[in-house]
């Protein structure tokens, strides 16, 4: 039996990637790892944690002893890794905890992979690498062949993290495969990024917090199609090789902010607040995600307009899960970032 150390698993993506896998009854046992940090929420796989398919292990990946003792125990066949520090805001405060885990942790867990002759590593990553793209050239899109230019800290550990497995594929012949995605939203997303923030503070009676002019754009990817893509990835791609995952939804963030609003029945003038934009934000993404189709056969299966009713319903009959989560540390993260701006 194939078994998959998957890193960041109680996570937004790791955890919905967890819960894709045993719901499908893939013939996987699944080491899911996670450090638990303020974003790794244990209760994203608390209905899962009974099944004889998963085992569960609190650990860093920045811990080399921690990691291969898993791996002597669990006898690791293969890699899927989440594990991130993946908030631009919180890596502008303070870059030193993306670094330690996007780049350290990252080169921790290749060196030990490689030493145990791991079949296949596969590296998530994110479209975020690439920089920006001009407004006004619409047709112009990130490929692979797209040079890496990061402009946020956040972004800027990811690409020397993606750099590493580069290297271990030149220099080791390791079997790795790279991903990169395009903006997430769906269950399970921690409520400080945008749509998870935005349904739950109306939820709650509390204005949205708009950036600028609400006028970035990202291309918006349901999570499930996310999952469903590195799972091809994992099981078609070619090693050495980067493929991109996108949801062929490029859409302002103003845009969106309607459509919330729209859904829920709130008005915009009693409900949205501009914030002052942050520090180098980047204006506009969007995937060509045609690799994964040409080559792998793989492409979105949710429309935007059904997967982002299905989302704020789920925010909707889960309240428990996100009002525990913003409290107390969050909170004053909150504080910080948004309300004195």
């Amino acid at each position: 039996m194939r078994t998959i150390l998957v890193t960041g698993a109680a996570g937004f993506i790791g955890s919905n990637f967890v819960r894709m896998l045993i719901t499908r009854g893939e013939d996987v046992k699944l080491v899911a790892l996670d450090k638990l940090t303020y974003a790794g929420n244990l209760a994203n796989l608390e209905d899962l944690l009974t099944d004889p398919r998963l085992v569960f292990v609190k650990a860093d990946i920045c811990d080399k002893a921690a990691i291969e003792k898993i791996w002597d125990e669990h006898k690791i066949t293969e890699v899927v890794h989440f594990a991130a520090e993946s908030h631009v805001d919180r890596s502008i405060l303070d870059s030193g905890p993306f670094v330690q885990t996007n780049i350290v942790g990252t080169q921790v867990l290749l060196d030990v992979a490689r030493a145990q002759g791991v079949q296949k590593y596969l590296q998530v990553s994110t479209d975020e690498v690439y920089g920006t793209l001009p407004e006004d050239r619409l047709e112009i899109k990130f490929t692979e062949q797209t040079p890496l230019e990061p402009n946020s800290p956040y972004s800027a550990s990811k690409a020397a993290g993606d750099c590493l497995v580069r290297s271990y594929y030149h220099t080791f012949h390791m079997p790795v495969l790279t991903t990169r995605c395009s903006n997430n939203y769906g269950p399970y997303h921690f409520p400080e990024k945008m749509i998870p923030l935005f349904v739950t503070n109306l939820i709650e009676g509390k204005k949205v917090p708009l950036y600028g002019d609400g006028m970035n754009v990202r291309d918006w990817l349901y999570v499930e199609d996310h999952c469903d893509g590195i799972w091809t990835v994992l099981n078609k791609g070619k090693f050495g090789d980067v493929y991109n995952i996108g949801g062929h939804n490029e859409i302002p963030n103003r845009k969106i902010t309607e459509i919330i609003l729209k859904e829920m029945g709130k008005d915009w003038d009693a409900n949205v607040q501009y914030v002052k934009d942050r520090p180098g934000h980047d204006r506009r993404y969007a995937i060509d995600a045609g690799k994964m189709q040409r080559e792998l056969g793989w492409t979105p299966k949710y429309k935007f307009e059904q997967a982002i009713k299905a989302t704020i319903q789920w925010y909707r009959e889960n309240e428990k899960w996100w009002r525990s989560i913003k409290s107390g540390e969050y909170l004053k993260y909150y504080q910080t970032q948004y309300v004195n701006r």
